[in-house]
């Protein structure tokens, strides 16, 4: 997958997210104004947890626009083999020992996020998490061990 069309599919599920998060907002705030939601005595709270949960949806929802703008922003830089990964890059990993493949995508926000692709998925972290930390820096053909001893080395087989 070309990395903007990558990129176009981040774009378009999060403003998908955004539209569902805007409407339950609004859905929460009419139900913390609403009449029905008045209190009928002291330990009513109802209007008032209605109101905490709009507020919270709403900052969520002004997150989520913000993830938009720094994706549309974002510059799609090109890896070579020698290239230190970076934010924008799409990586291949193989593990050493089963020799499965998974590919991930370093970007701004949106972490966990995870894109169709053909018969798998690429998934979206970013260097706030422990893979992408992990990973900001390294080359092709560097191991890393993502996600501890256990599970064994990770190599890194493709940068683009």
């Amino acid at each position: 997958m070309i990395k903007a069309q990558l990129r176009d599919l981040i774009i378009q599920q999060l403003q998908q997210e955004l539209a569902r998060q805007t409407n339950a907002a609004e859905m929460s705030r009419d139900e913390a104004i609403s009449e029905e939601s008045r209190a009928e005595n002291k330990w009513d709270t109802h209007s008032q947890e209605a109101a905490y949960l709009a507020e919270g949806q709403a900052k969520l929802a002004a997150e989520i626009h913000a993830s938009i703008a720094h994706y549309r922003a974002m510059a799609l830089p090109e890896f070579g083999p020698g290239t230190p990964i970076a934010l924008g890059a799409l990586i291949e990993l193989e593990s050493t020992k089963a020799g499965r493949r998974s590919r991930y995508f370093l970007g701004p926000h949106a972490g966990g996020l995870e894109l169709p692709d053909g018969p798998g998925s690429i998934l979206v972290v970013t260097p706030s998490s422990p893979l992408g930390r992990l990973l900001l820096g390294r080359k092709t053909g560097d191991e890393v061990a993502p996600l501890g001893k256990s599970s064994g080395t990770q190599r890194i087989v493709g940068v683009v």
